[in-house]
Parts: structure tokens; sequence; C-alpha cells
């Protein structure tokens, strides 16, 4: 029989007005996170599904590496070298004392901490050997591991470098004359916006999802062309951090590029343009070149720069703060660099939230707090004392993507309002039942009845045309609907999810599905493989082929970054299926609809980021699948992610 998700959970709840710290869930007795014979107060704190085994070895490591410090002690610098680096697993590029410990005090399981406040466990840490020998370091009420402190304060000394330079050299005339070109009546915002990034050497390009940053962003690249001239065509780098972020972002610059050499009548400057239309974009990873045996450390470094004169990074929220660090040090002192993203949508998997932390730091006080706030949403930025800042940035805010009910679900998202995030989505109440609704609530406590038609027609579209043999109108059908969710495992989980839409799959069809590479099967890919040129987030489906002979076979067909390419099944190892897919891997792409499916109002992951990226990744309807009460706890929750640099930035 079909496995029908039920909706249960097990995540513990905290006090409403303290973010939630995310607690493990031990599946047996023999869990793996769960450290045998652990004491101290790092033992207590792995008891209480606070601390794993991992952060624990890492603590003792450095414990014993700077002396042999005792884990049944409650030692300051060993059981903050555990939380360290339980911080950078969780996303924070350090600890935040402060804000751990009202955390702390908010769940009844964790045990208390011995020191009064965190002013006084600050100073145990500064006279710890840990912290002299430099393992540890606590900088603004902040406790890092030395590795993410010194990314840190490397991706800020290199931006302060970049930017106390000579501007770059710009033609005013010919920038106006380019301006007024490819930026024609009605764009002034976009004009706007072009004029800050094409004089800086360092620009962010933010704004929420179709208000034309990837637009901009191309004329600002001809624009640059154009200032190149003819003897030195402009050498461009383009970049996403996955490989469908990367196939979007080259469909959009390439069609961009097209209408600007439409309204390009002079053969000479359309000579100038037309190498843009060549350029392809890829994966951060592959732009910055693969060493083997490292995930961290590339071809290009501070020593082999990249040879572009511009580089341009889309979707630069899910940029890590290691990433950000190598990417900067790659860069020549003379190339721009480009950052395109909206800093409201979720954050990287790996530590840090960069893009957020650019983007406040331009308004925030020196002063101001290092834990996360809300980031910032003045149009450009601007120093105090009137010199070039270190990021320009520049904000478009009007949406030309979703209809007026989309658009209001997501701006209320952005602001948090609750009560306007519950109108908007009953706004289409009395069409709930329309095609033509854009927003959809489903407030079902058991959505599978509703769920299970809109997942099973659209499943049954890509399975016959895979069937069929045609491999473009499969894909192109996958594209159109996507199913989202917070979590990967339990009820409300993708694994649960697509084991139920393959179960429906299978009833309609009659066909068992047995074989894990079944014709119709949707594909995930989910690591960079060099070896055959696919990366991390294309998508691809399973379609049969018909041999010379006229036996019957099957390919996976992979749509990457330059088109469809056919691979035999047995080629590539990192897939997942995905009838269902997270929010966070979805993240960079796009779908004509989009169902998400909201846990329960206490899970940790549930998030107004979480929330807001879901919704906008829809081109023409959303469905949300979920209570009111997990749709208030969304908006009333943000990502919170310690990190210093923001305050960095705004006190340099």
């Amino acid at each position: 029989m079909t496995e029908t998700p039920q909706p249960t959970t097990t995540t513990e709840r905290v006090t409403p007005s303290v973010a939630p710290l995310e607690l493990f869930e031990p599946v047996d007795d023999h869990d793996r996170r769960i450290a045998r014979g652990a004491t101290g107060l790092i033992g207590q704190l792995n008891i209480a599904r606070l601390l794993t085994a991992a952060d624990l070895h890492v603590a003792r490591t450095l414990g014993h590496a700077a002396g042999g410090i005792e884990e049944t002690s409650a030692d300051a610098a060993l059981v903050a070298a555990a939380l360290a680096t339980r911080a950078v697993r969780t996303g924070s590029v350090a600890l935040d004392l402060a804000h751990l410990d009202v955390a702390l005090r908010s769940l009844e399981s964790a045990p208390e901490l011995p020191w009064s406040d965190p002013q006084e466990w600050e100073q145990q840490l500064r006279d710890s050997s840990l912290v002299r020998q430099g393992a540890l370091v606590v900088e603004h009420g902040l406790v890092y591991l030395q590795r993410y402190h010194h990314q840190e304060v490397q991706v800020v000394q290199d931006l302060l470098t970049r930017s106390q330079q000579a501007p770059p050299v710009v033609d005013p005339d010919l920038l106006e004359a380019g301006l007024s070109r490819v930026f024609p009546k009605g764009w002034e915002e976009q004009r706007a916006a072009a004029r800050v990034v094409a004089g800086s050497w360092t620009s962010v390009l933010t704004g929420g999802p179709g208000t034309g940053k990837t637009s901009t962003v191309a004329g600002v690249l001809a624009l640059l062309a154009e200032q190149a001239g003819p003897e030195q065509p402009l050498r461009v780098g383009l970049a996403a951090p996955t490989g469908k972020a990367a196939a979007r972002m080259q469909e959009a610059v390439t069609s961009a590029l097209e209408g600007i050499l439409q309204r390009t009548p002079d053969a000479a400057t359309r000579a100038r343009l037309e190498p843009l239309r060549a350029v392809t974009a890829v994966t951060l990873h592959r732009l910055l070149g693969h060493r083997p045996g490292s995930s961290t450390r590339f071809k290009h470094d501070r020593d082999h720069h990249l040879p572009h004169d511009v580089v341009l990074v889309d979707e630069t929220s899910m940029v890590s703060l290691t990433h950000m660090a190598r990417l900067l040090e790659a860069l020549r002192p003379t190339a721009r660099l480009i950052l395109v993203g909206d800093p409201d949508q979720l954050v990287s998997i790996d530590a840090g939230a960069v893009l957020a932390d650019l983007v406040a730091a331009q308004s925030a006080p020196p002063d101001a707090s290092p834990a996360a706030a809300s980031p910032d949403t003045s149009p450009l930025a601007a120093s105090p004392g009137g010199s070039a800042p270190a990021v320009a940035v520049a904000r478009l805010r009007t949406s030309h993507r979703f209809g007026a009910t989309i658009g209001a679900l997501a701006e209320a998202l952005r602001e948090g309002d609750a009560d306007a995030v519950v109108d908007a989505l009953r706004a289409d109440d009395l069409r709930a039942n329309d095609a033509d609704a854009q927003v959809t609530w489903v407030e079902d406590a058991d959505p599978s009845a509703y769920l299970r038609s809109v997942l099973t027609t659209h499943a049954l579209g890509v399975y016959r045309a895979a069937r069929q043999g045609h491999s473009r109108e499969a894909l192109d059908l996958l594209g159109r609907h996507r199913l989202l969710c917070a979590h990967r495992e339990g009820p409300w989980g993708v694994r649960t999810w697509n084991r139920a839409v393959e179960g429906w799959l299978s009833e309609e069809t009659g066909d068992g599905l047995y074989d894990p590479m079944y014709v119709g099967r949707p594909l995930l890919v989910t690591a960079n493989d060099y070896a055959t040129g696919v990366f991390n987030g294309d998508t691809g489906v399973v379609v049969a082929t018909r041999r010379q002979d006229g036996t019957s076979g099957r390919v996976a067909v992979i749509r990457g970054t330059d088109g469809d390419h056919p691979f035999g099944t047995s080629r590539l190892g990192d897939i997942e299926t995905m009838h269902a897919m997270t929010v966070h891997k979805a993240q960079g792409s796009q779908a004509d609809e989009i169902t998400v499916l909201l846990p329960p109002e206490d899970s940790p992951l549930l998030t107004r980021e979480l929330f807001y990226t879901a919704v906008t990744r829809a081109r023409t309807r959303v469905r949300v699948i979920g209570s009111e009460a997990a749709v208030r706890a969304a908006v009333g929750r943000q990502v919170q992610r310690a990190s210093g640099l923001r305050q960095r930035l705004a006190a340099d």
C-alpha cells in the first residue's frame, strides 16, 4: 500500500521570544551523535542533545593540544571550543556568548552554565591556554575557531584594500550615452543601480525576485564592454553557487544581452558587445578551479589570480564565508567584483551570511550587536566621511515577476508582517478551486488527499513523456512544478513525500518502479562531478531510448548550464529522486508553480527566510500547505547567525 505521510512531530518547544536552539533527536540508543563515556559539562550538553559527539571530539583534540585540558572539569575554554564547533556546524561563524546564555535558559533540558554572566565567561576564556595559543579567538563578544576568525578578517581586509584604490576609470560621456540606450524610459531604477555598479571595484546589487537584477547586471556588462574598447575585449567570469543557479543566470543574461543588441544600431558598438554572448556561466567551484583532494582550496588563489576583468556572482546569499574569502583572494586587484542576490533569502548551508552582512554593514553603527539582525534596506551605500565604502550597494525594489497576490505575500514576508501574510494567503480564497488563483492556502491537518491529486498529475506528465523518449518535454514538465519541504526526514520531509509520490504513481500506471533508475524518475544532482561536467543543483529525468538493434534502453538526461546531456544511468553517483526537494536545494531555481509544505510551528527549521525563499521560487502560482500557527511561527522566527563581519565593515 502507498505510504501516507502522517503529520506528527517530536521537536521540543522553546520559548517563542527566544530564537530556538536546534537540538538533535537520537535515532536510537546507539546514535553516533551520542558520545560514550562523555563527562563534565560538555558531556551534559551532549546528553541534552545540544552538542554532538563530533563537537566533543574537536574540543577534546584542541584541549589536548593546548596542554591536556581535562573534559571532566567545567573548563570555560573546553566548553567554548565545543560550542564554537557546534556554531559553525549550524551556520554561524562564531559563538555568541550572550545569545547562547539567553537561549540555554529557555531550555528545560540543558544544564546551567557555571558562570554568572557572559562577561565572566569571556574573562575566563581570555586567561585560558586555548586563547593564548590562538586555537580560539575572543573578540566582540564572539568566540571563533581560529580558521573562521582568519577568514573573516581576511574578507574585510581584502574588501578595504580594493576600496582604497583609485576608482575605476570610466568615460562619463560614454557611460551616460550607454545608460540611456541600455536602460530606456521606465528603467530609471535599473539605470541608477547600474551607474553605481559600473563605478565601483566591489558592488552588491540586491533586491527581491523579479526586480530585474540579472537584466541590470547584463546591462552593466554591456556598458563595461563599451568602456574597454575594441583593442582589449572585456574578460568576464559568470558564476553561481550551484549548477542550476548558473543555468538560470546564463539564460537570463543571454536573453537580456539579445535585447540590448537589438537596441544598439551602431555596428562598432555591437562588435564590442558580441563577445559577451560567448561567456558561459559556471559554478563558483568551477570558476575558482578544482584542486584535487581539497574542498576549500582552489587552483586560483592569491598567487594565481583569475584572468577576468569582471567577475559576476549570482545568488550570493548562498555563498559561505569560506568561499567568499577564496574568491576575494583569487581576484586581480583591478578586477571588478559584482555580487548579486537577495539578503532576505536563505543563507549558505555552510558558515556565514556574507551577503546579508555586506548589505547590513552599510547602515549599522560601529557598536551594533554582532549577532545577526535584519539586513539593511537602504538603496545605496554611503560612508560617513564621504569616502568610498568597502562595498557599494544598490537595491532594486520594484518586482515585475509576480502577480499582485504573490507579490503582496512576498513583500509581507520580507517585512515580517504576520497579519499581512495571512491576508495575502487568503486573498484568493474565493478562487481556491480556480486554476487562475495565484495563491492557494490549504490548512488541512492531513494534506495527503489534496496533495495526491496535484503531485500525481505532475509526476504522470513527466513519466509519460519519459516513456515516449521525449527528454526535452519531460525536462520542461519537470520545471513546471516543485514540491518544497523544510526537512529531509520525518513526516514532513523530502524522503517521505518522494516515497508517497512514487507509490501513487505506481498505483496509477501499474508500473512497480522496482528499478532504482526507473524510466520517468526525476533526478537532482547533489554533488559536483568534474569528470562528467555535472554539478550540484542540476536536474534531470531517466528517459527511455531505442537502440539500433531495436531493443529498448534508458539514459539519464541532465539539464545543465549548456543544455541537455544524456548519461548512462550508472555514471551518475550523487543523485536523489526529485518528486520533492528541500527549500535549500531549490534556491537559485524557479518553477511555474510551487507547493510549499510547512512543518509544524515548533520545527526549528521553520523560519521567515525559508518561507520567503520557497514562495519566491514561483512564477505564476503558490500553494501553501500548513496551519495558521505554522505560518505565524515562520514569520516571527528569523535565521540568526553570529558573525562579526558587518560590525568590522561598519567600524572601518
